[in-house]
């Protein structure tokens, strides 16, 4: 990996990317209020059964076909899985979340002027724009190779997760940064295995997460956005 790509890479994956991760939980705070993550066991527990069920099936290979649409102009393939993805968001946080992020991503992107005009049209042709469409677009408008991508838009999820446990169980720095060492492997494995899933394998089955994110947005007290 060239040294101007793996910078690349490593602005898209840095926390400081001004979309509003850490406004997001992604349905932890839900499983912190009601006792299931209470230690940084359950934390890693919690973390690697949601990247392992929920992220490597659906998020993580949908974002490795957009990015491979985007490579290819495909404007059809974008906007087909730019649709599926957006109706697979099973509760109206989780919704709002990726369009939010997406639509800050986006607006960022085309203010960088990264993007050369046919990939830039197709970015914007989109009536709605989710995060893994618009992160798609930013990784190939800079050059970034689509496994190094994958695996930085996992480690980034990952992180943010770890990040939601050090404030919220909560854990220390230290605590929090050997949890995230050793999701690792389980990073490597769950980018593995979105990358082999075929079109008719991808599932976004998550019931017990899709009945927290509705909880969460009843919860009486929250520190996060879903």
């Amino acid at each position: 990996m060239q040294a101007q790509a793996l910078l690349h890479l490593l602005q898209l994956a840095s926390p400081s990317l001004p979309i509003g991760a850490y406004s997001y939980s992604q349905g932890l705070e839900a499983s912190l209020e009601n006792g299931t993550v209470r230690d940084a066991a359950g934390a890693r527990a919690w973390i690697a059964a949601a990247l392992h069920q929920v992220v490597a099936r659906f998020e993580a290979p949908v974002f490795w076909r957009l990015m491979h649409a985007f490579i290819a102009r495909d404007a059809d393939a974008v906007a087909e899985w730019n649709m599926r993805f957006i109706a697979a968001r099973d509760t109206a946080e989780f919704r709002a979340e990726t369009i939010q992020m997406g639509y800050s991503l986006g607006k960022l992107v085309a203010d960088l002027d990264i993007c050369d005009a046919p990939l830039l049209a197709i970015l914007q042709a989109q009536p709605e724009l989710p995060l893994p469409t618009a992160l798609a677009c930013a990784a190939v408008a800079l050059h970034v190779p689509p496994e190094e991508a994958l695996l930085g838009m996992l480690f980034s999820w990952a992180e943010n997760q770890v990040l939601v446990c050090v404030k919220s169980v909560p854990l220390g720095q230290v605590a929090g940064q050997r949890l995230l060492l050793s999701l690792q492997p389980e990073l490597a494995r769950a980018a593995q295995a979105a990358q082999a899933l075929a079109d008719d394998e991808l599932s976004n089955w998550s019931p017990g997460l899709s009945l927290l994110s509705m909880r969460h947005e009843v919860q009486y007290s929250r520190l996060y956005r879903s």
